[in-house]
C-alpha cells in the first residue's frame, strides 16, 4: 500500500467531473477492453487508488492499492456516431451524484459497439487528472486496445508544497495577508467539514444544477483558415477562442486553464495527477476581434512570464489551511457555517454564484488508434459557461457546458 499526499486532495469542488469521448479504430471486444484496462492500471498508480484520511492533520490522500479501481460500464446498444446524444446522456448519468472516493475509483469508462469501431467515454474525477493527463490516458488506452502495446510505468509525484514552485512565484503581499487572516480566523473557529457532510451537500447541489451541453465541429478546411488568420495576426488559436468567447458572451474576463508540466520538477512523463493552473485574462472586449485577439495574446504572454500571477491559484491552495479549502464551497453556498470559509469561497473562488466564463483547450493531437475524439469540460460551481476544446486528427470540437 502506498500513500500520496497533496494539497489538492480536498473537498472544494463538486461537479468537477470531465470526460474524453473517442472512437477507437478497432471492433468492439469487451474482453479485450477489460484486459486493456488492467494493463493501464499497472502503469498508473492512481487507477488503483481510493481516498484515505489522516485525522491528526485533517488531510486527505491517495491510497494506492494493488488492483484496478476503474469501473467499466458496457452499453449493449450500438452507437451510431460519437456525436450522438447518447454520449452526453451517459456522461450525465454517471455524474449525477458525487462519487464516494473512499469506496469508488476516480475513473469510470463507458463503452459501446460502434460499427467497425468502439465508442469510449472516459469520465474522470478532477482528483485523478487534469485535462492534459486525461487526453494522454485516452490515447494510451486506444493504443493498448488497438495494438496490445504496454505503456511505460508512470511514477506519481504530486505537488506537495510551495517549495516545488519557482522562487519568484510567491503570493502578492495583499493576497498573502488575506490568506493569513483567513487561516487565523479558521483556526479560531476550530471546526472542520466531514466527508459525509460534503457528500450530502454536494449531492443536493447536483440535484439542483441544470447543465446543458452542446457540440460544435470545425473541420479541416475551416480550421486551416483559422490557423492562417491566427498566423497573420501573430496570435495563437487559444487567443482567438478566448476573443470569440468574450465577444459572444459580452464579457471582458475569461478563465484559462494552463499546463505546467514542463515547469514542475515533480512531474514524471505520463503521470496522472493535476499539474495545471488557471488564470484570468481581463481586457476591454469592445474592440474588433482581431484587436481583441492581439490584446489577449499580449496579456497571456505577460502572465505566463510572471510566476507570481501564473502560480497564484496554486499558491493559494498550498498556503490555505486544508480544512479551510474543504469548507470553501459549502460555506459560500450556505451549507456550512464558517466566516473564513465563506470569505475564501466567495472572494477567492467565486463559489457563491456561477458568473464566470472559461476556456480549457487541450490543444492539437494525432493518434493512429483513434478516429474521432472530443473533450467534455468540467462545470465548476463558479462558471456560467465553459468551452472544452480538443483538436484530434485535424478536426476541432468545442464542447460547451452551460448553466
Amino acid at each position: 500500500m502506498q500513500y500520496l499526499f497533496t494539497e489538492r486532495a480536498h473537498l472544494m469542488c463538486p461537479n468537477m467531473n470531465f470526460a474524453v469521448a473517442m472512437s477507437m479504430k478497432r471492433p468492439y471486444d469487451p474482453a479485450r477492453i477489460q484486459k486493456s484496462l488492467e494493463v493501464l492500471s499497472l502503469a498508473h498508480p492512481f487507477l488503483r487508488a481510493v481516498f484515505g484520511y489522516e485525522a491528526d492533520t485533517n488531510s486527505y490522500f491517495y491510497r494506492v492499492g494493488e488492483t484496478s479501481k476503474i469501473e467499466l460500464i458496457r452499453k449493449e446498444e450500438e452507437l451510431n456516431d460519437l456525436y450522438s446524444p447518447a454520449v452526453i446522456e451517459a456522461f450525465q448519468e454517471v455524474t449525477n451524484r458525487e462519487w464516494n472516493l473512499f469506496e469508488e475509483g476516480m475513473l469510470k469508462i463507458i463503452v459501446w459497439p460502434m460499427k467497425e469501431e468502439t465508442g469510449v467515454l472516459l469520465v474522470f474525477h478532477h482528483l485523478l487528472a487534469d485535462g492534459r493527463g486525461a487526453l494522454g490516458l485516452a490515447e494510451e488506452l486506444a493504443l493498448v486496445y488497438g495494438n496490445q502495446t504496454v505503456p511505460d510505468y508512470a511514477e506519481e509525484e504530486l505537488i506537495s508544497s510551495v517549495r516545488q514552485f519557482p522562487e519568484n512565484a510567491s503570493l502578492f503581499w495583499l493576497s498573502r495577508a488575506l490568506v493569513k487572516m483567513a487561516n487565523r480566523s479558521w483556526q479560531k473557529e476550530n471546526h472542520r467539514v466531514t466527508y459525509e457532510q460534503y457528500l450530502s451537500f454536494a449531492g443536493e447541489y447536483r440535484k439542483r444544477e441544470r447543465i446543458r451541453y452542446s457540440l460544435k465541429q470545425i473541420g479541416e478546411d475551416e480550421l486551416a483558415l483559422l490557423y492562417q488568420r491566427c498566423q497573420n495576426l501573430g496570435v495563437t488559436v487559444n487567443d482567438a477562442l478566448v476573443a470569440e468567447m468574450m465577444k459572444t458572451e459580452q464579457t471582458g474576463k475569461v478563465i484559462i486553464a494552463s499546463d505546467l508540466r514542463d515547469q514542475l520538477a515533480c512531474y514524471h512523463a505520463g503521470a496522472l495527477g493535476n499539474y495545471s493552473t488557471a488564470f484570468s485574462v481581463e481586457v476591454p472586449f469592445r474592440q474588433s476581434r482581431a484587436d481583441l485577439a492581439r490584446r489577449i495574446h499580449r496579456e497571456v504572454e505577460t502572465i505566463r512570464n510572471d510566476p507570481a500571477r501564473l502560480y497564484l491559484v496554486l499558491q493559494c491552495y498550498a498556503e490555505l489551511e486544508p480544512g479551510l479549502l474543504d469548507a470553501a464551497f459549502l460555506s459560500a453556498q450556505g451549507g456550512f457555517s464558517s466566516k473564513a470559509g465563506e470569505f475564501i469561497g466567495t472572494r477567492f473562488f467565486g463559489f457563491a454564484s456561477p458568473r464566470g466564463h472559461s476556456v480549457t483547450n487541450l490543444g492539437k493531437a494525432e493518434c493512429k488508434a483513434i478516429d474521432q475524439a472530443y473533450f467534455i469540460p468540467p462545470s465548476s460551481p463558479a462558471m456560467k459557461k465553459t468551452w472544452g476544446v480538443l483538436t484530434m486528427n485535424g478536426v476541432m470540437t468545442i464542447c460547451t457546458s452551460e448553466r
